[in-house]
């Protein structure tokens, strides 16, 4: 290796990573020289290396001393040089790491992992789906990406920000979208709807483009754009006006003693929804039979989906058709 290779790489090298390669080349070095000089001081190169260590760090124990003026000058010169580089490198080292602990904070680290969740958006509902991740599985990673955070306190959130545009492939790119499991794009609601959702279906169609397999979950606003995101590539659209309008109706005119939000909310936090084909046994049976059948195994059938329409809690005498798509309620 020539010396304009070596430099190639040693100047390429983490500053902390650097100062260390240096400081056991110096401490080696010293610890050679006053194994030559003493040896009977000190009887093997690892003693010396040893005392060059301790003598560096300024800790000196004194088992090891020379005696004679020139070793004494030898620990002279270690002092005046290892002993600086030693300082220096744990300055250094403590520098790196706050100055590491800031950069994920503004969120400037790119993250290195795989199979986790990107949320596209900060507010109140993706900080509380991260919370409920978190509680589910504390081992699942999230990827933050957010434009409008400036700093993110890494100790206080289990996520890892990125802080840029989640249309921009340079901002995917750091979040290892290619090796994502899922994404959820957030709506901003503090800009006019039509203006959020056309931003949603730009990050739907960055990150299609980079990661053709991957799950996209997109929020709209504005029924108009439902089409418009599914043809960028979203899987699944949910709709967040609609739903609250729904939502909103029940609770004018639901039944009384009838709690339709505390309702819903329980039920989609202790139970999951499932489609399933319709099994070959049971083809022909029906909507009771089949409703009996799921219970034996702790599930409960809610409805079939039969040539694109919905049917919800349909008539008992109802057959079903190998054909059908059923609507299954089970546990998390």
């Amino acid at each position: 290796m020539n010396l304009e290779v070596f430099k190639h790489i040693y100047f390429r090298m983490p500053a902390a990573v650097r100062l260390l390669l240096s400081i056991f080349v110096l401490m080696i070095l010293f610890g050679f020289i006053i194994h030559l000089v003493e040896p009977n001081q000190f009887p093997s190169v690892f003693d010396g290396v040893w005392w060059a260590f301790i003598t560096g760090a300024t800790v000196g124990y004194g088992d090891y001393v020379p005696l004679t003026v020139p070793g004494r000058i030898i620990g002279i010169l270690l002092l005046l040089s290892g002993g600086g580089m030693l300082t220096f490198y744990i300055t250094t080292l403590a520098a790196t790491t706050i100055n590491h602990e800031s950069k994920l904070s503004e969120g400037k680290v790119s993250f290195n992992g795989n199979h986790h969740i990107v949320v596209i958006g900060w507010n109140e509902r993706t900080k509380q789906l991260t919370d409920m991740i978190a509680d589910k599985d504390p081992n699942q990673e999230v990827v933050l990406i957010d434009r409008t955070l400036d700093k993110l306190p890494y100790r206080h959130y289990p996520v890892h920000f990125i802080h840029g545009d989640p249309s921009e492939d340079a901002v995917l790119i750091q979040a290892n979208i290619k090796a994502a499991e899922a994404v959820l794009i957030s709506s901003d609601i503090t800009i006019d709807e039509r203006k959020a959702d056309i931003n949603t279906i730009l990050s739907i169609i960055a990150v299609r483009g980079n990661n053709q397999d991957v799950s996209i979950n997109a929020e709209i606003l504005t029924i108009s754009q439902v089409e418009n995101a599914i043809r960028a590539g979203a899987d699944t659209v949910i709709s967040s006006n609609d739903f609250m309008s729904t939502l909103f109706y029940h609770e004018l005119f639901h039944k009384e003693q009838t709690k339709p939000f505390e309702t819903v909310l329980t039920l989609l936090n202790n139970q999951q929804f499932n489609h399933i084909p319709l099994p070959d046994k049971l083809d022909g049976n029906t909507f009771k039979e089949t409703v009996l059948f799921f219970l034996e195994n702790g599930e409960l059938l809610l409805g079939i989906i039969r040539d694109g329409k919905w049917h919800m809690n349909p008539r008992p005498d109802m057959e079903l058709d190998k054909d059908d798509t059923l609507i299954i309620l089970s546990s998390w």
